[in-house]
C-alpha cells in the first residue's frame, strides 16, 4: 500500500514522501497515528502543493540562516566554572546555557537548534555545532574555563 508521510519516520521515509508499506502496518499504525495518510491522486496532488510551499518557506528562511551562521562563526563564547581533579566541572553546561548566553549577546537562537551531543563536563575549548536550517550549519566556539 502506498502512503504520504505527513511527519519523517525513522527508517521509513521524510515527510512529504510516497512510501509502500505493509497495508496492515499503514492501517493498523501510521494513518490512525497521524503519521501518513494514503496515497490517492487527490492526496499526491495535495502533498506536492504542500511541498512547494514548505520549499519556498525554507527558500526565503535560508538567506537569514546564512547571515546568523556567518555572526555565530565569529562569536566566541566563555563560561567560567568550578572544577575538580582532572579539570573535571561540578556540573555541566548544557545547550540551555548556550542559548542563554546567545541571548545575553543579542542573538536568539532555540536551544533545540544547537546539536551538543552531550553536555559539557571538562574545562576546555568546544566547537558546538549549530543546525540554523537544514542546509546551513554554523560552528561556535566555547571557552570553559577554571573558576578561581
Amino acid at each position: 500500500m502506498d502512503v504520504i508521510l505527513r511527519k519523517p519516520v525513522e527508517n521509513l521515509g521524510r515527510a512529504g514522501e510516497i512510501v509502500k508499506v505493509k497495508p496492515g502496518y499503514a492501517r493498523n499504525y501510521l494513518i490512525p497515528t497521524g503519521l501518513a495518510y494514503q496515497a490517492t491522486e487527490a492526496n499526491k496532488q495535495r502533498a506536492a502543493a504542500e511541498a512547494a510551499r514548505v520549499a519556498q518557506r525554507l527558500a526565503s528562511t535560508r538567506e537569514s540562516a546564512v547571515a546568523m551562521a556567518a555572526t555565530l562563526a565569529a562569536m566566541e563564547l566563555r563560561f567560567t566554572a568550578k572544577s575538580g581533579e582532572g579539570d573535571r566541572l561540578f556540573g555541566s553546561i548544557t545547550s540551555a546555557d548556550i542559548a542563554a548566553r546567545l541571548a545575553e549577546s543579542g542573538v536568539e537562537i532555540d536551544k533545540r537548534v544547537i546539536e551538543l551531543e552531550a553536555p559539557i563536563k571538562a574545562i576546555g575549548v568546544y566547537a558546538v555545532p549549530i543546525r540554523l536550517h537544514p542546509d546551513v550549519h554554523a560552528e561556535l566556539k566555547v571557552w570553559v574555563d577554571k573558576a578561581e
